[in-house]
């Protein structure tokens, strides 16, 4: 991870844990990950929620629209930065 930072001229910050004010994305991503995929369907076994785990960030990722990115997915956000480069 550090290497990929590092190439895109990124450096990691840490935030208090536990501190919505501070740590607000954080704490949203893992609001919806319970909501959206944990609690969302009844898994038989933890194993098989784990399974499922890729593919709900694959959908999350990739095909859901998010207003603070101006109603795009994560990847097409991150893809139009990376061409404005």
């Amino acid at each position: 991870m550090a290497n990929g930072l590092q190439r895109l001229g990124l450096k990691p910050i840490c935030t208090r844990l536990y501190t919505p004010r501070t740590n607000g994305k954080a704490e949203r991503f893992i609001k919806t990950l319970l909501g959206e995929w944990a609690y969302a369907m009844p898994f038989q076994t933890s194993e098989e929620r784990n399974r499922w785990l890729p593919r709900y960030l694959g959908l999350n990722n990739g095909n859901r629209c998010h207003m603070g990115l101006g109603g795009l997915s994560d990847q097409q956000s991150l893809q139009r930065l990376l061409i404005a480069e």
